[in-house]
């Protein structure tokens, strides 16, 4: 009898033992596939928001668009940052500053019928960083004189919450 009883206590112990064993393992387990979980989570709400910030560089474009085919280069100009370190940069070299910006866009687009109808088609967007992105694409500027298209880079910076050009390479193609 007591030889039974030593193997009652020890086939309880073993059952115990495997017992704390398979609860470990669950526990252990559960948090790597929380920890998973985790990770994938936050790899989707970082694409949520660099798809957001895309979205709303996209939003400047149109604004600059139909501010341009309304003519009205001040509305256009709000999609550039408003400081002396924004650089433009075109057939003519760099100008240096959101005011000198301005005034060549004036000078070289006097009127509605030179600034013609604007379309961009914006061909990539990257994040180079949380608040700074770049941006490819292409102009077309319908006039009735001729016509007008060509290629940018954009480079964006992010300033209270709000997407704004601080590099503008724009190549005329024709």
């Amino acid at each position: 009898m007591k030889k039974d009883k030593k193997k009652g206590v020890i086939i309880i112990f073993t059952f115990t033992l495997i017992l704390i064993l398979a609860l470990e393992y669950s526990n252990y387990t559960t948090e790597k596939t929380l920890e998973y979980e985790r990770e994938k989570i936050e790899e989707r709400l970082e694409l949520v928001k660099k798809e957001k910030d895309s979205l709303d560089i996209m939003k400047v474009m149109k604004f600059q668009e139909n501010a341009w085919n309304s003519g009205d280069i001040n509305s256009f100009m709000e999609g550039y940052i408003k400081s002396d370190e924004l650089v433009f940069s075109g057939k003519s070299g760099p100008v240096y500053g959101w005011n000198e910006t301005r005034n060549r866009y004036l000078k070289n687009y006097p009127d509605t019928q030179t600034m013609g109808q604007l379309k961009f088609t914006v061909n990539k967007i990257r994040s180079v960083s949380s608040d700074v992105a770049f941006l490819i694409g292409e102009y077309y500027l319908t006039r009735s004189t001729e016509d007008s298209y060509g290629h940018f880079t954009l480079f964006w910076k992010k300033i209270n919450n709000k997407w704004l050009i601080i590099s503008d390479h724009t190549s005329a193609a024709k």
